[in-house]
């Protein structure tokens, strides 16, 4: 065997070819076949005995040309089989591809069919020799002609039916990889490459996970050639598939306690990691397929998925992309929440349409992924979290005030997509440790440098992130340091929320608590008044959370704010004996504020309360401080009155006269510090062994206890005795804010009534229900009212609207308060609360307090006094409060305080029920999720039966039928008898517990059916009832079913009642509901135009799902609109514009009255037919694609607007304009010439805009029409009447009246037509 090599070997090195040629002419095939297998397999000489074969072996030679086909044949196999060393298999294959242009057409052919069977049986595993088959097919399409079955083809031909075979025959899951990369390098047409793209793609689910990301990458190579968006598509739905197949396994094994993985889930992110990274690498070297990738996501949000957010995260890493894709993740989102916001307030799109996919999970999902390694992800994430905090931020509200609104719940689109931020941050601080770093340093910096607009987002993140990680923030605490350094050049809700959230470190960092400490000591000497204010809130804050040994539990404490990962013993020896040495210093740092401004001592005495209850131990310091400074403002002289001295309190500067010292919250610190010593002392009084310590307590503290007790006994005497005239604040006193005497009055006011509101509270709970101290509140409340009588008089006068000053009463008392006089039946008490009970005065003072504390929490999130931050507190409060005003309102029916009303003023009732309407919308919107709990602490009057304690919605609906019952009360009696306001009231509360009811119960239909009831069996005139009312049923209406046949109702009854734009024509009298009468119709118009508003966006935001679907899925909608049976999507728009053309129908034929009302519904039309237009367009884009037929619905619709609503829109427009004309003449006769002449041409000028834009929509939407007749063959202009000529035109009898009347009055006079106004009246000017 090996002579029979050489001899090849030695012969084509020869220089005579003949005698190779005889010598293989001499081997049988199967001798020459063993000859190349043996030198194949030993590796030595194969490449020049090929070399030899192929040179003795001539093509033009018909043995010549069977021999290298015999080569060929028999070395294909061979490279496959393994055998073979790699470099001798790449030598074979290299020199066959060499000589592959010189085989025969036949041969040729032969051999590709070698492959393409070999391929269908799955011999190609190795796919070595597959690196030729790209040869022969380029060789194959240049053959001219090649016989095929009995006739022939071109080799270009051939090569199409090869490929096709090849692709529609099935593939060995092992050489799909290698067949992608062979066809990298065959030259396909768009369809063959389209057609092998598809087959690959399919491929997908039949190959082991890890094959993947090299056949993504063969793919994205592949793609070079086109298809681009066809490949990334399909590797994108591919994921997606598995993920979602992830998603329900992990669901099912949660339900059946096994883990049965059909894909590991570690496994499957890996993979999705490296597919990742390779397509953004083809997308970094070919940019149009990155345009492509981009360009199938901005049309709709609708096919993301975690997957592609992630790949276009990486995606944003490439510096050109970043921009681009920020903003579609942006548009997306914002997208995404508002399509959700729209579909939660309406039924009618939750039953046409299904819930849609929500970007927000889909992004989260992405930050759960990226755990698996995903780094080219993270940094991606970090910049979508921040860019979307900084875009959807809250904004500075005017005069750069920023508004206090609530930061946990999210309810408009930009809040949900501010909160998304923060959690992509906080989930990705938890689980990626790179980039936390960045976070925290970003998240710091825009504390410190956004110092313009609101940062509580930032401060909640950052606040989440020391919870949820405090040891690793520790790490890097010079960054929180850095931030301290610009502590009081930030503004004061910054720093408050800044040091709260950082409050649990400073336990365990002694040098972050210390370089806290250095920086508030250089605010306290601030030259900025805010610095100041900042220092004082960080020095409380520090107090309160470092405790003395020997304090009490932070259970009796109202804040705790701990850390779940900190563990801290500050209770040992050395912790508490450094604690108090470092309390006692601040609390002397702290005494330098009480020479500062008011502003700053406020913040401290209204801090101290809170510093006490924490450190129990601080007390004598605390007590000591704030008795020498009440000693300034005290006389001591018994005999004198009053015991205050008011003019320290002020300071003057200039002309300016300032607040200097807050007498009234001074002695309120004090009153409630001293009344909470005293009932701790109480509480821990009860063992009789303690009794010794507590007398030597008694000693040590007698000092400042006792000398406070008597201050505060001696104030109440003397305030009791003092008169206003003490304070110089009898009735001829100036109360002017203009001067300076009217500011210090006014300061001496507002500090005296605080005075004796403290004075009140603190003899209440000192007086332990005796009646002789109830008398002296009283005594303390009758002065208290004369003052504030006098401001009221004088503020009445002055016609200066004057804000009652903010109650210096707790939340808590008044909560006690309301309970005692409306609720406490106790026999032993009767004869004491008597006194309280028996002024109506005070009764309405306690309700009216009671009301601005609720609203104070609704606007802040929390009250003055002890306890108002305590969220839970304020809570029970709230809940005691609600339970008295509901008992006071259903038990004490209204008709009893009828001297309430002839006063002019708001009865008791009312007043309850005021507060209870502020109770329910300061719950839904500070404590949503516990309504049902505040509602379950409401006692019910004895006859009625206990609600089921079910869910939400029984017990909602339980205290809804009370309040029906109250209104059906209302309106049972006379109209004479009519209580507007409480109506009004009563509304207004029913709409804010209905929206606790779940809108698929039997109770909201209960709820819907009966409101129906009311409005159509209520007549009174009452405008402002009628509002509130018909609101009410639309807020329902529209969670229960389309609003549309109500408010078509509504218009014909607004049209019954006044009557037709065309005096001749009598309107047929119809009334469906009872509270559409003369006086109510135009309002009711209004709000029925605004509803229309509202369907017409719902109709707008279907047909534009509509076209978004058609975009992608064209084949569909043709099927639909072929077969004839209408998509339900468009038959549910066709019949909503249907009945609401119908509605406006009704509307234009009536006598509206000028103003507000035609301008409305002249806009509401214009809109229509823009919507009618849109409509129009999407039948035009699905004619367009494939030839169907209109729907019946659509023409009807078309038929509708053409003949019926179009003509009466004509009418409409004249009959505004000469409205117009009249409305102007009367005011020419009210007023002065020039002011009638200013209001006629504003007018004129806000009809000839609404009146062209109507007229503009009307003749575009026949424009479309005309378009889509000759697109679908049907002729829908036939329902269109002749427009009204709109040209120039002089009336001449218009014009004869008008010139007689100007020779008559010699005065310039509003004319019919615009054109004919404005013109003259500018020659007139200029002459």
């Amino acid at each position: 065997m090996r002579t029979e090599i050489e001899k090849i070997v030695s012969l084509s090195n020869g220089d005579s070819t003949t005698e190779l040629q005889k010598y293989l002419a001499s081997l049988t095939d199967d001798q020459l076949i063993t000859v190349v297998t043996n030198s194949a397999l030993k590796g030595k000489n194969i490449g020049a005995m090929i070399k030899g074969i192929f040179k003795g072996s001539p093509p033009s030679n018909p043995e010549g040309c069977n021999r290298r086909l015999l080569l060929y044949q028999h070395c294909i196999p061979l490279c496959e089989s393994g055998d073979l060393q790699t470099e001798v298999t790449a030598d074979i294959i290299g020199l066959l591809m060499l000589e592959t242009h010189n085989l025969s057409g036949p041969s040729l052919a032969r051999l590709a069919s070698i492959f393409v069977d070999a391929i269908k049986v799955g011999k190609m595993g190795s796919g070595k020799s597959l690196e030729l088959f790209p040869t022969v097919l380029t060789a194959l399409a240049a053959c001219e002609a090649l016989s095929y079955g009995k006739g022939e083809l071109t080799g270009e031909e051939y090569k199409k039916q090869l490929i096709n075979s090849l692709c529609s025959s099935r593939w060995d899951p092992q050489c799909v990889i290698h067949l992608t990369t062979m066809f990298r390098d065959v030259p396909l047409s768009p369809e063959e490459l389209q057609f092998l793209v598809e087959k690959v793609l399919r491929m997908f689910l039949k190959l082991e996970l890890q094959e993947i990301p090299p056949l993504v990458y063969q793919l994205l190579l592949l793609s070079a050639k086109g298809c681009k968006k066809q490949v990334l598509d399909g590797i994108i739905n591919y994921f997606n598939e598995q993920d979602l197949r992830q998603k329900e396994e992990l669901k099912d094994g949660e339900g059946i306690d096994l883990e049965v993985q059909s894909i590991p889930q570690d496994q499957l992110r890996h993979v999705e990691g490296t597919a990742i990274l390779h397509i953004v690498f083809a997308i970094r070297l070919d940019h149009e397929l990155g345009r492509e990738f981009l360009k199938s996501f901005k049309t709709s949000y609708e096919d993301l998925c975690p997957f592609s957010i992630a790949l276009l995260l990486s995606v944003a890493r490439i510096q050109r992309y970043e921009e681009q894709v920020f903003d579609l993740l942006k548009g997306a989102i914002t997208k995404s929440f508002k399509d959700e916001h729209l579909q939660q307030g309406s039924k009618f799109l939750q039953d046409v349409l299904p819930q849609h996919c929500s970007v927000a999970r889909m992004i989260l999902d992405t930050v759960k992924n990226s755990v698996f390694g995903w780094d080219h992800v993270t940094q991606g994430l970090v910049q979508l979290g921040f860019f979307l905090m900084d875009t959807f931020g809250p904004r500075p509200g005017p005069f750069g005030k920023t508004s206090e609104g609530s930061t946990t719940i999210a309810k408009t689109p930009t809040q949900q997509a501010c909160r998304l931020g923060g959690q992509v941050l906080l989930e990705g601080f938890k689980m990626h440790e790179p980039i936390r770093g960045e976070i925290l340093e970003q998240v710091l910096n825009r504390l410190v440098t956004k110092t313009a607009s609101p940062v509580n987002h930032f401060i909640d993140l950052f606040s989440d992130i020391v919870v949820s990680a405090p040891m690793i923030l520790l790490e890097s605490s010079s960054k929180v340091t850095e931030t301290f350094d610009h502590l009081s050049f930030l503004p004061l809700a910054t720093v408050q929320g800044l040091l709260k959230a950082v409050q649990p470190l400073l336990k365990v960092s002694m040098s972050l608590k210390d370089a806290l400490i250095l920086v508030l000591r250089k605010a306290m000497f601030s030259s900025q008044l805010d610095g100041r204010k900042s220092a004082v809130t960080g020095f409380l804050l520090l107090l309160k959370n470092f405790k003395v040994l020997g304090s009490l539990a932070s259970s009796q404490c109202s804040q705790a704010i701990s850390s779940s990962q900190i563990q801290v013993d500050v209770h040992s020896r050395y912790n508490s004996a450094a604690n108090e040495a470092f309390c006692l210093e601040i609390l002397s740092s702290l005494r330098r504020c009480l020479s500062q401004q008011a502003d700053v001592r406020l913040m401290l005495y209204e801090g101290f309360h809170d510093v006490l209850r924490r450190n129990s131990q601080l007390a004598s310091s605390i007590m000591q401080t704030l008795l020498s400074q009440l000693r300034r403002y005290y006389e001591p002289e018994q005999d004198l009155l009053p015991p205050v001295k008011l003019e320290p309190c002020i300071t003057g500067h200039g002309d300016q006269v300032y607040l200097q010292e807050p007498l009234a919250h001074l002695v309120s610190c004090t009153a409630h510090c001293l009344l909470w010593l005293h009932s701790m002392r109480r509480s821990s009084r009860p063992n009789a062994y303690e009794s010794d310590d507590e007398d030597e307590q008694d000693e040590e503290e007698g000092g400042y206890q006792s000398e406070l007790h008597a201050i505060l006994e001696s104030f109440t005497k003397r305030m009791i005795k003092s008169e206003p005239e003490d304070f110089e604040l009898d009735k001829s006193a100036e109360f002017s804010m203009a001067s300076s005497v009217g500011v210090k009055n006014s300061i001496y006011a507002v500090l005296v009534m605080g005075l004796y509101e403290v004075l009140i509270e603190y003899n209440f709970i000192k007086a332990n229900y005796s009646k002789t101290c109830f008398e002296e509140v009283m005594g303390l409340f009758n002065h208290y009212h004369k003052v504030s009588e006098i401001i009221k008089e004088k503020s009445g006068k002055s016609r200066v609207s004057s804000k009652t000053p903010r109650s210096l009463l707790s939340m808590g008392f008044v909560s006690t308060l309301l309970t005692v006089l409306f609720r406490d039946s106790t026999q032993s008490r009767e004869e004491a609360l008597s006194v309280l009970r028996s002024s109506g005065e005070f009764l309405r003072y306690s309700v009216s307090v009671a009301l601005q504390k609720i609203q104070h929490l609704e606007e802040t999130g929390h009250t003055d006094g002890p306890d108002g931050h305590s969220t839970d507190k304020t809570f029970r409060f709230l809940c005691d409060m609600t339970s008295v005003l509901m008992w006071r309102y259903t038990n004490i029916p209204s008709v009893v305080e009828e001297a309430g009303r002839k006063e002019k003023r708001s009865s008791l009732s009312h007043l309850c029920l005021e507060g209870l309407l502020k109770i329910f919308t300061t719950c839904l919107h500070r404590y949503p999720d516990r309504m049902a709990q505040l509602l379950s602490a409401m006692d019910i009057s004895e006859e009625d039966s206990e609600p089921d304690r079910g869910s939400v919605t029984e017990i909602t609906f339980f205290y809804i039928r009370q309040f029906q019952r109250a209104l059906f009360t209302q309106l049972s009696g006379g109209e004479e008898d009519f209580n507007s306001k409480e109506a009004q009231l009563l509304v207004s509360i029913l709409s804010v517990l209905a929206r606790r009811l779940e809108p698929s119960s039997q109770q909201f239909v209960q709820m819907i059916t009966w409101t129906v009831k009311i409005c159509k069996e209520t007549s009174f005139e009452d405008v402002a009832f009628s509002k509130g009312l018909l609101s009410l049923l639309f807020s329902l209406h529209i969670l229960y079913k389309s609003p549309v046949s109500l408010l078509l109702e509504l218009c014909q009854d607004i049209h019954s009642q006044l009557g037709d734009i065309d005096q001749d024509v009598e309107v047929e009298k119809q009334s469906h509901f009872a509270i559409v009468n003369m006086k109510t119709a135009t309002s009711t118009a209004l709000l029925v135009l605004c509803q229309a508003d509202r369907v017409l966006d719902e109709v707008d935001w279907l047909i534009a799902k509509k076209k978004s679907q058609l975009a992608f899925d064209k084949s569909s909608a043709g099927e639909a609109s072929q077969t004839g049976q209408q998509d339900p999507v468009e038959k549910a728009v066709t019949l909503q514009l249907g009945i609401l053309l119908t509605a406006l129908n009704e509307l234009v034929q009536t006598a509206l009255l000028p103003g507000t009302c035609t301008d409305t519904l002249l806009r509401e039309l214009s809109r229509t037919y823009t919507i009618l237009t849109t409509l129009v367009k999407y039948y035009i884009q699905l004619c367009t694609g494939h030839q169907g037929v209109l729907p019946a619905r659509f023409e009807k619709l078309v038929k509708l607007s053409g003949s019926h609503l179009t003509p009466q829109c004509y009418s409409f427009i004249t009959y505004v304009q000469n409205g117009g004309l009249n409305g102007a003449d009367d005011k020419k006769n009210k007023k002065k010439r020039d002011e009638a002449n200013i209001a006629a041409s504003a007018k004129l000028l806000r009809e000839t805009k609404a009146i062209p834009n109507l007229i503009f929509s009307i003749e575009q939407y026949e424009k479309y029409l005309i378009a889509l007749s000759k697109k679908s063959k049907v002729n829908l202009m036939q329902y269109m009447k002749l427009s009204t000529s709109r040209d120039f035109r002089i009336n001449a009898a218009t014009l004869e009246a008008a010139l007689q009347e100007q020779d008559d009055s010699q005065q310039t006079t509003v004319s019919q037509e615009p054109e004919e106004t404005q013109e003259p009246k500018k020659k007139r000017k200029k002459q």
